[in-house]
């Protein structure tokens, strides 16, 4: 049974692409988070991925956001920055703290 997430994508201001994820980020619900982060992304290059609402995230989730990278911000909560560091995602992308 997948693990409760929800997704939505906007464009920002600029015109930067925007996904928002709420909840868990596992291997139950990687698949349908990296379509969302690849279809928002499309060609452009450029994504921002606001982290701030997620709870968990797995090492299926930061394999899926280093396809990403460069051009990848994300914005994450004191929780789940950690393991950004950990993962050494956070030395190759933006990474802004909520």
């Amino acid at each position: 049974m997948a693990t409760s997430l929800e997704l939505s994508a906007r464009r920002d201001a600029d015109g930067t692409p925007v996904v928002t994820a709420v909840g868990e980020i596992d291997m139950s619900n990687v698949d349908r988070f990296r379509d969302a982060l690849g279809q928002a992304a499309g060609d452009s290059g450029r994504l921002v991925v606001d982290l701030t609402g997620v709870e968990y995230l797995d090492s299926a989730g930061v394999h899926a956001l280093f396809a990403f990278t460069p051009g990848l911000t994300l914005i994450a909560s004191p929780l789940i920055v950690p393991v950004l560091a950990i993962s050494g995602l956070s030395d190759v992308i933006s990474v802004r703290e909520s």
